[in-house]
């Protein structure tokens, strides 16, 4: 079996293809993929599924190189049920090639298969119609990613919680409601935390929904900070500009990824960066 890598960044010229080269196009989903191999004639030499697990990775990779000279992979779903493959694949030195996939309402209207949107996929590179680049997700900006999506989900369970119990507050009895009147928010959360479960339902509901805020709280700011820690150890510039906090950063850097040379230039933001060759 014969692997042409491809350096990171596109440094070294590449070989010319020649008829063994073969492109590989693989349709992701969350327990098998469906691949399959077209010569750079045009040719479909075969179509295969495989388990999305690493064995199955491992099994993918040799029976497309045993199809011809594998230099380039075309694959669906790069930053969610084909990231695993994705890294695989470019640890083993194939040039990976974002697809985009297909509209599923017109791909059940015309009958694909999987099997075709997997030949698709591999045609799209052939082609030159799919050149994007995908995102690595195997460093420190993956983790941020991770930790963001965590951290946002907290924040909104938060606001939901506060919400929540200043509604309940409103239609409380007027003892409870007055009691707890012009209270700042801490101070408000502080003193339903300690209501007694057992005066009734409404105390019992802004008791747990106080517990349920001060542990989102303790749970954003935890998050906060090794967001924080990660970004202070990866591009601690960015917390430097004026108007940049964690967030905020954490933001720019998911949106370039952790091979950020992927790259080019302003427009790359909008549209699929190019996988160069050489």
């Amino acid at each position: 079996m014969t692997i042409l890598s491809m350096p990171h960044g596109g440094d070294t010229m590449q070989p010319p293809a020649d008829s063994t080269t073969v492109v590989l196009g693989v349709d992701t989903h969350k327990d098998i993929h469906v691949a399959a191999v077209v010569s750079v004639l045009g040719a479909l030499l075969g179509t295969r599924e495989f388990p999305a697990t690493t064995t199955g990775y491992r099994e993918l990779l040799s029976w497309a190189c045993s199809l011809g000279t594998l230099r380039q992979a075309g694959v669906e779903g790069t930053g969610s049920y084909g990231a695993g493959l994705s890294r695989y694949l470019a640890g083993e030195g194939i040039a990976v090639i974002e697809v985009n996939r297909p509209d599923r309402a017109a791909r059940r209207r015309s009958g694909k298969t999987d099997a075709v949107d997997a030949e698709a996929a591999a045609r799209a590179v052939l082609g030159g119609r799919a050149t994007g680049c995908p995102k690595s997700k195997d460093g420190p900006v993956e983790e941020l990613r991770v930790l963001k999506v965590v951290k946002d989900s907290a924040v909104r369970n938060r606001t939901q919680a506060i919400n929540q119990l200043k509604a309940i507050l409103v239609s409380a009895p007027a003892r409870l409601r007055e009691s707890l009147a012009g209270l700042t928010n801490p101070a408000l959360f502080k003193a339903c935390a300690q209501l007694d479960p057992d005066e009734g339902a409404v105390h019992h509901a802004l008791r747990l929904l106080a517990h349920r805020i001060k542990q989102l709280t303790a749970e954003t700011t935890a998050l906060t900070r090794q967001i924080t820690t990660i970004i202070q150890g990866h591009q601690p510039q960015l917390l430097e500009l004026t108007g940049v906090g964690p967030d905020s950063a954490a933001i720019l850097l998911v949106t370039a990824g952790d091979n950020h040379d992927r790259l080019r230039d302003e427009a790359s933001f909008e549209v699929p960066p190019r996988c160069e060759e050489g």
